[in-house]
C-alpha cells in the first residue's frame, strides 16, 4: 500500500484491474498530488501483495475484495473516499460503497462491467462458451494466454508498447490467484448491487473496448441511481494507460462538479 499526496486531504482510493498493480496508476494520479490524499494497493497476488495472505475461502468472490478495501479504509481510518477503480474493481468498490454508504464521497468506474455474460436484454459482450473457453486457455497456458490476450485487452495495436506492458504486468501476477482472480472476474453478476449504491458515480467507458462495450457502460449508468456517464474517445479497455489527458480530466471535471475540487 503507498500514501502520498496531500496530508490530510481528501481521501482518493485507487484500484487497479485484473492482471495490474497499482503502478498503473502512475499517469494520473500525479494531477491529484496537489489537493487529495492518495491511496494506492495492490490486491493479493499483484505486484508486491504478500501473496500468503490469499485464501480460496476469502477470495472465492468479489465480497473479499470489497472486504480488504473497507479493511484499508478502516486501518486507516479514511472517511469521505473516493473510489477509483478500474475493470473488475469497479464492481469492487461497488459492493463496498453499498455496504458502507457513509464512508465514501463518490465512486469513479473505468471501463467497468457488472456481468460479462450476455443475457436476456442485456449485452455483456461474451456468450458463455467463449468465457469457458478464456478460463480454460488461462488455466492450460497462462503465460501464452497474458501475451495472446493482453494486446486486446489493451487495443490500440499502432502502440505495441502499451500491450507489452499490459503482458508483462500479466506476468508479474502470481498465476496461481491470477486463475481464480480471472475465474471470479469473469463469472461475477453484479448488476443487482448496482441499484445499492447511493453514493454519486462516473462511469468511464472507452468508445470502444472489447472487454466492456458500449451496451455495458450505458447499462450501468442506467441503474447506478445518481451517476454520470462520459464516453472517451479512445480505444482498449485501460484508457488510463493509452490516454491519461483524457481519463484525468474526466475524473477532475466530475470532482470539480460535485464540489470536492
Amino acid at each position: 500500500m503507498t500514501v502520498a499526496g496531500r496530508p490530510g486531504g481528501q481521501p482518493m482510493l485507487f484500484a487497479h484491474g485484473f492482471g495490474c498493480d497499482q503502478a498503473m496508476w502512475r499517469l494520473i494520479t500525479p494531477a491529484f498530488e496537489p489537493d487529495y490524499q492518495l491511496v494506492l494497493f495492490d490486491h493479493v497476488g499483484a505486484g508486491e501483495s504478500d501473496l500468503g495472505a490469499w485464501r480460496p475461502e476469502r477470495y472465492w468472490t468479489l465480497d473479499g475484495y470489497a472486504d480488504d478495501v473497507l479493511e484499508i479504509c478502516a486501518e486507516l481510518d479514511l472517511e469521505d473516499v473516493v473510489f477509483v477503480g478500474h475493470s473488475v474493481s469497479s464492481m469492487i468498490g461497488v459492493l463496498a460503497a453499498a455496504r458502507e454508504p457513509a464512508r465514501f464521497a463518490g465512486l469513479v468506474m473505468v471501463c467497468p462491467s457488472p456481468c460479462y455474460i450476455d443475457d436476456d436484454g442485456y449485452t455483456g459482450g461474451f456468450s458463455r462458451a467463449d468465457i469457458d473457453e478464456l478460463l480454460e486457455s488461462l488455466d492450460s497456458n497462462y503465460l501464452g494466454w497474458s501475451a495472446a490476450m493482453a494486446p486486446v485487452i489493451m487495443g490500440n495495436p499502432d502502440r505495441p508498447a502499451l500491450g507489452a506492458e499490459l503482458t508483462n504486468s500479466f506476468c508479474r501476477t502470481d498465476p496461481l490467484i491470477a486463475r481464480e482472480f480471472a475465474r471470479v472476474t469473469f463469472l461475477s453478476d453484479n448488476r443487482d448491487d448496482l441499484a445499492r449504491v447511493t453514493v454519486p458515480s462516473l462511469v468511464l467507458q472507452s468508445r470502444h473496448d472489447a472487454i466492456a462495450p458500449l451496451p455495458v457502460g450505458q447499462y450501468v449508468h442506467d441503474r447506478l441511481p445518481d451517476s454520470e456517464l462520459v464516453v472517451l474517445e479512445v480505444n482498449g479497455h485501460c484508457p488510463h494507460l493509452s490516454d491519461p489527458d483524457l481519463t484525468t480530466a474526466a475524473i477532475g471535471a466530475f470532482l470539480t462538479g460535485r464540489g470536492t475540487r
